[in-house]
């Protein structure tokens, strides 16, 4: 037997996903987003200089066909990123209707969405007046704040005052399928925070929204807010099994690392491990370690996602994933005969473009393990395929393995 791993690079697309015109930042298209070739670009052209300098330096991503998965994606220049592919490289495009983390994840796993998601409208209020009123009640309030799309950071600098006041929970969205709760985790508890969104997310499961997301933070309005990584999504079950059964199914154990446990439901998934992306890293490098053959280890790296591409910052995503290819140097320098990690991404978030949603674009698909070569434009489910195929167990959904 052998081991798999499957890391997702959060919101790391690299443009040109043919269906881009469908989906929008307001009222601006897609069309033409590109995460990392933008990246790529501001970095040579020096507007990319807090906290890092120069052009993008990714070696380790790039020596697997990152910079080459960019061009074949979208055919944008991607300065810094030039080397000939070491590994087995391509880029996949997504079917499922939705630029978002479950519906990446779950086409990735092997199943597309096979419903289209519900959006609440980008006015205030948002949210229709039986869900606020079914919040305010589960929260034990008399009502609840924000009521509207907004930035999570945002949201919670303007009104974490008035939460602290009132307790009234802070409910927002976004461009994405969700139903965001923010709360301060010591004035108004953790637990309680939790339970909140456990008793929401049935009712919004049932309408089709794809998360309830527990937003907890702490501070004060004198010293300002900052959220915690004690995030927790309640995300809809997957409707047929995903990779993560399969594997299990066939007596293999599975870890997720990262939030792949929320998205998945833990659906699947004997193990559970957390934290940070630093922590994360550690995590992975230990199961590169230790995870015992024929295992699957899923991860997912946010903070590319939730630090950087929202908030716009193109120097602060460049600085994450130069330090993404720092560590993983060492990693793949630890991988055994047999192992095969695969990197990629499930949507785009190019920090250069307008508004502060996520984008419609295709992935890398790199591969270390399995030799070099070219794999062309696949698609999502292919991933699942190829994965199931290198540990040997049988594979559901549409996906075809290219190895």
């Amino acid at each position: 037997m052998s081991r798999a791993f499957l890391v997702v690079m959060d919101s790391v697309g690299i443009g040109g996903a043919p269906d881009a015109n469908q989906f929008y930042n307001g009222a601006t298209p897609d069309t033409g987003a590109n995460t990392v070739a933008h990246i790529a670009q501001a970095c040579a052209e020096g507007r990319a200089e807090e906290g890092r300098s120069g052009p993008l330096h990714l070696p380790n991503l790039d020596a697997l066909g990152l910079g080459a998965a960019t061009r074949l994606a979208s055919n944008d220049v991607t300065p810094g990123l030039e080397a000939t592919p070491a590994g087995l490289w391509g880029c996949a495009r997504e079917y499922s209707p939705g630029k978002d983390t479950p519906s990446g994840h779950w086409e990735l796993a092997g199943v597309p969405v096979p419903w289209d998601w519900h959006y609440f409208p980008d006015t205030t209020p948002a949210f229709p007046a039986e869900l606020s009123r079914a919040a305010a009640q589960a929260a034990g309030t008399e009502g609840i704040l924000g009521d509207c799309h907004a930035s999570g950071t945002a949201i919670i600098a303007e009104l974490g005052a008035e939460h602290m006041r009132t307790s009234w929970p802070i409910c927002y969205t976004s461009a994405d399928s969700v139903f965001q709760i923010a709360a301060h985790e010591e004035s108004f508890g953790l637990d309680r925070l939790l339970d909140l969104c456990k008793v929401l997310a049935p009712q919004l499961h049932k309408m089709k929204v794809g998360r309830v997301i527990a937003r907890p933070f702490i501070g004060t309005p004198e010293t300002g807010f900052t959220r915690t990584t004690n995030r927790k999504d309640f995300a809809i079950v997957p409707p047929s099994p995903v990779l993560t059964n399969w594997a299990q199914d066939a007596g293999r154990h599975v870890y997720a690392v990262g939030k792949i446990g929320d998205i998945f439901s833990m659906q699947g998934i004997d193990t559970l491990r957390k934290g940070s992306d630093a922590e994360l890293m550690t995590h992975l490098s230990d199961l590169v370690d230790e995870a015992e053959d024929g295992s699957l280890t899923f991860a997912n790296f946010v903070e590319f996602d939730s630090i950087y591409g929202h908030r716009r910052d193109i120097s602060g995503y460049a600085r994450a994933l130069e330090w993404f290819d720092r560590e993983l140097g060492a990693i793949l320098q630890k991988l055994l005969p047999g192992d095969l990690m695969l990197l990629t991404a499930d949507h785009g978030n190019d920090p250069s473009w307008i508004g502060t949603d996520h984008t419609r674009e295709q992935v890398p698909v790199l591969i270390a393990g399995h030799g070099t070569g070219e794999i062309g434009r696949i698609n999502f489910a292919d991933v699942a395929a190829s994965i199931a195929h290198h540990l040997n167990i049988p594979a559901q959904g549409p996906g075809r393995s290219f190895l």
